[in-house]
């Protein structure tokens, strides 16, 4: 399975559409949200099925703040993370996702990429496509792949290479 998992795109679709362009089809795609009114154009431009949180800033969106779901086997704790503190560390959410029984927690909000293995759950935030914050400021996202036996390999990606 071939997920592409992206965040913080605050009303700026067109990065999203290289990105996509960039890796072909894939199986699902993931936004942490901050969407920011472009939740029907994703989705059209995905042609796949779409998951989506509301962040911070959207403020009018009737989008869920957190979901829970599975992929390829693995289950998913998804939310934008500002609620869980993730601007100091990713270990209140990390929690949560234990918890909740998730093997893999993605965020965003911090316009910042991680992948991380943190005991038992696998910790992605795919950054910004829009506005990046990380040293050398390139848009990011994540391309995440399921294999059958479950077994899950996060690389962060940036839409422009060296």
């Amino acid at each position: 399975m071939k997920i592409m998992v992206v965040s913080d795109t605050h009303g700026f679709i067109d990065n999203f559409r290289l990105a996509k362009r960039k890796e072909g089809k894939v199986d699902v795609v993931v936004h942490c949200g901050d969407i920011e009114g472009d939740e029907e154009e994703l989705q059209e431009i995905a042609d796949c099925p779409v998951y989506m949180v509301g962040g911070n800033n959207d403020f009018f969106s009737g989008l869920p703040r957190e979901l829970e779901f599975t992929l390829g086997g693995r289950k998913v704790f998804l939310t934008h993370g500002h609620q869980y503190y993730v601007s100091t560390s990713g270990q209140v959410i990390t929690r949560e996702a234990m918890e909740r029984g998730a093997t893999i927690v993605m965020y965003g909000h911090t316009h910042r990429p991680v992948v991380e293995q943190q005991k038992n759950v696998l910790v992605l935030n795919p950054g910004s496509l829009t506005y990046p914050r990380q040293n050398g400021r390139k848009p990011s996202y994540i391309m995440l792949i399921i294999e059958e036996d479950k077994t899950a390999r996060a690389t962060i990606r940036y839409l422009f290479e060296d």
